[in-house]
């Protein structure tokens, strides 16, 4: 005869087995709580996503490989680069330009400010050196060496498309050319047009070299991975960050919008790129012959 309903709080008859939902249901609870604490413990693991730096994982490695392939399907392109005007930091200088990555030139405007004088002018440069525009001559009863004031001149350029327009007007006797040297916008320049490359990065042997995932990051409303470059040795160092003089911001498809470089303790150039082709095209000038 079937027995009735137990009344709540009435207790289980001797031997009597509990139902078996709620069997289920314990055992559903304890493997949600052990599924959770693993995800956590994954995330936290160095190179699957923590949120302190850490040696990039796989996915990240190939984001990272493709970074200078990228550049190079996006060129021509815009380009900015600022950089201390000294070493104190008193000052800075600014370039707009239009790098193009496959013939490894760039063409722009300079702008090199300080408390006492605004100088601007034009530059080109390539894997080999650098060329300046030789500045327009002095009007009648101007004072000889008197520097550019605040004021522009009408001719003086101030985006990196009208830069390459007034350039693409000079021959090539009115450039002046000279090989890199050590200082810091030269080391900016050189940094330009060596950063791309015609095919991915190998994302294992790069892996491999000791590059950092750091943190996210968002700039003009778009996110990005900040990662610090590759090593150029492996190091014993507690802080392996700290070896690597180059830091890259890098969106979720690989594309590269900013690279900062050390140029010495707490002095850093910084150049940003646009994340789209421009129509612009690097004129011929001052690298044709004749």
């Amino acid at each position: 005869m079937p027995q009735p309903p137990r009344k709540p709080g009435e207790p289980r008859e001797p031997g009597k087995p509990r139902e078996p939902g709620k069997k289920i249901w314990v055992a559903a609870i304890a493997a949600t709580t052990a599924l959770a604490g693993a995800l956590t413990a994954l995330l936290l693991l160095p190179g699957n996503g923590g949120t302190s730096p850490h040696p990039v994982s796989a996915d990240e490695a190939q984001r990272l490989a493709l970074a200078r392939f990228r550049a190079y399907e996006a060129s021509p392109a815009e380009v900015t680069v600022r950089l201390p005007a000294a070493e104190t930091g008193d000052g800075t200088i600014t370039v707009r330009a239009v790098v193009d990555h496959h013939a490894h030139r760039a063409v722009g405007a300079y702008e090199i400010v300080d408390d006492t004088r605004t100088v601007q002018g034009l530059l080109a440069w390539d894997q080999e050196g650098i060329a300046v525009a030789r500045p327009p001559a002095a009007a009648p009863g101007a004072e000889p060496g008197r520097t550019t004031t605040r004021t522009p001149a009408p001719d003086i350029v101030t985006t990196a498309a009208q830069a390459v327009r007034r350039a693409g007007t000079l021959k090539r006797e009115e450039w002046t050319r000279r090989p890199y040297s050590t200082a810091p916008l030269d080391r900016a320049l050189r940094l330009v047009v060596s950063v791309a490359a015609d095919r991915p990065d190998d994302a294992a042997l790069l892996a491999r070299s000791g590059p950092l995932w750091l943190r996210d990051e968002r700039l003009d409303g778009h996110g990005y991975g900040v990662f610090s470059g590759p090593r150029p040795t492996q190091s014993v160092s507690a802080s392996p960050a700290d070896d690597s003089t180059l830091t890259y911001w890098i969106d979720a498809d690989g594309n590269l919008r900013r690279v900062t470089a050390r140029m010495s303790p707490g002095h850093y150039a910084t150049v940003d790129f646009v994340a789209t082709r421009v129509r612009t095209v690097v004129p011929g000038a001052p690298w044709t012959k004749g």
